[in-house]
């Protein structure tokens, strides 16, 4: 594709985030960054949602990934259904009805500020690595597809996609991102609808033939019973439920969204409905997976060592200038819906949690957060810099991996406090969310040795939550005692 041509796409992609970041400005007053004033319409915070829970990671990983596991990562998304019913059932009620901005917030009322400040801290360093990670990735295949061919460097490119992030996000926060994330769903899964009809139009085939090709396939088989496998269906399906409650539930990158909705039932309605769309998008990308093997293999191309390469060689080398744009389209708004929305809710759990910005009524509290909003903005980009200078894929998966044992503890946490009506010494609090993750590492590590031949996939995060679990029964007291 021509470099003149991508930049244009990038710009004009851009130039509309900013038109809607322009639009839902109006009118907004100090609160409106963290809580969009909750006027969202709950269709809209639903199909936005997608595009943000996809994220770069799956619209590039999952089609690949279907060549190594098939759809054996359906049966995790199946336990994501599960998961997000009882997100809608038991966190939403309790959420709105103690009116939070932050979600950690509950932390400090149940159980006091040190394990409020604990829960905040594992978000902050959790998100930061996540959303970096997923930015870098997506990074990456825009370096290779346009910056590389004018010379700019890597830093350079991340360095302007972090502040153009920054402009359209600064003044409203979350009232900008539920819409900017309706548009960024709209282009991503339109990504994967253009390129399946192109790869039909290629191969000759009808739509009918097309959905032949992937219900024949033995790349579409889902379900796996070998208990020693990382795909087992139900190690995956748990995994699935409660990697859900933790990562979506718990996280308030994810909840921000939802606490904008006018009322509990529509923030209900939401988590419902979304988790359909979230179903039904998931299972595109598998077939897209499906259909760019067959591809691969009717025209004789030699496939990438990487899965991960699969879709960005194939869409931009052999598809046509269409595919290209609209992959280019898709990656770029599933970039930007994960970094856009971390970046507020980054800012948002700072500015409540660490800070308390609200209360302090003696500063001015916009410019404040525009100067948090600032510091987050280019520590992420740091971030990024460094993964790109370790220039080592493993490594930085296994960073990634290390981030998300940190969200054990939240789920610890969260479930002690909605299973009983015990107290805890909170000042205890932090070193039982240090020492879990470090314990569930090794359990995870020696797995095979210690367990014969046995493996922790998403599971290892049940295990890491009932570390922490137990660690809060040992440090609990009497119901009736006041926090220490």
């Amino acid at each position: 594709m021509s470099p003149l041509l991508v930049f244009g796409v990038i710009a004009g992609y851009f130039a509309l985030l900013l038109l809607i970041s322009y639009l839902t400005s109006l009118k907004s007053d100090s609160l409106t960054f963290y809580t969009g004033n909750r006027e969202s319409p709950w269709f809209l915070v639903a199909f936005g949602m997608v595009g943000a829970s996809l994220s770069g990671v799956t619209f590039i990983s999952v089609p690949g990934e279907v060549g190594n596991t098939n759809w054996a990562y359906l049966q995790f998304v199946m336990g994501n259904m599960v998961g997000y019913a009882l997100i809608a059932l038991v966190l939403i009620p309790l959420f709105y009805k103690l009116n939070l901005i932050s979600i950690y917030e509950y932390l400090k009322s149940r159980f006091g500020q040190k394990t409020y400040l604990s829960g905040a801290t594992i978000f902050l360093i959790s998100q930061t690595i996540g959303a970096s990670f997923r930015l870098f990735l997506a990074a990456t295949v825009l370096q290779i597809a346009f910056f590389d061919a004018f010379g700019i460097p890597f830093y350079a490119s991340v360095f302007t996609t972090m502040v153009l992030i920054w402009l359209y996000t600064y003044k409203s926060g979350i009232k900008t991102i539920v819409w900017t994330d309706t548009l960024q769903t709209a282009f991503l899964l339109l990504a994967v609808i253009i390129t399946i009809i192109v790869i039909g139009n290629q191969l000759g085939k009808s739509g009918g033939e097309i959905l032949s090709i992937i219900g024949e396939s033995d790349l579409s088989k889902i379900f796996v019973w070998e208990g020693n496998t990382s795909q087992n269906f139900f190690k995956m399906f748990a995994g699935g439920v409660f990697i859900t409650i933790a990562m979506n539930g718990l996280d308030q990158n994810v909840m921000q969204k939802n606490l904008t909705c006018r009322n509990k039932g529509e923030a209900q309605k939401n988590i419902f409905w979304f988790a359909i769309s979230f179903f039904l998008s998931n299972l595109l990308f598998l077939a897209l997976g499906i259909l760019l093997y067959h591809y691969a293999g009717v025209n004789g191309l030699a496939l990438p060592e990487a899965t991960d390469e699969l879709f960005p060689t194939l869409a931009l080398n052999h598809f046509g200038t269409l595919a290209g744009v609209v992959f280019l389209l898709g990656i770029t708004a599933a970039a930007f819906s994960s970094a856009d929305s971390a970046l507020t809710a980054l800012t948002t759990s700072f500015c409540i949690d660490i800070v308390n910005l609200p209360a302090k009524n003696n500063i001015n509290q916009d410019q404040t957060r525009r100067w948090i909003h600032i510091g987050f903005t280019f520590l992420v980009f740091l971030t990024i810099v460094v993964f790109n200078e370790v220039n080592d894929r493993s490594v930085v998966s296994a960073v990634f991996k290390a981030a998300g044992f940190t969200y054990g503890p939240l789920l610890g946490l969260f479930a002690f406090g909605l299973t009983n009506n015990l107290n805890i010494r909170d000042r205890w609090v932090p070193y039982i969310c240090l020492l879990s993750p470090a314990l569930s590492f090794v359990i995870d590590w020696n797995a095979a040795s210690w367990f014969n031949g046995f493996q922790f996939g998403f599971e290892i995060l049940l295990v890491n939550a009932a570390i922490t679990y137990l660690g809060l029964l040992i440090v609990s007291k009497n119901p009736r005692s006041a926090h220490q």
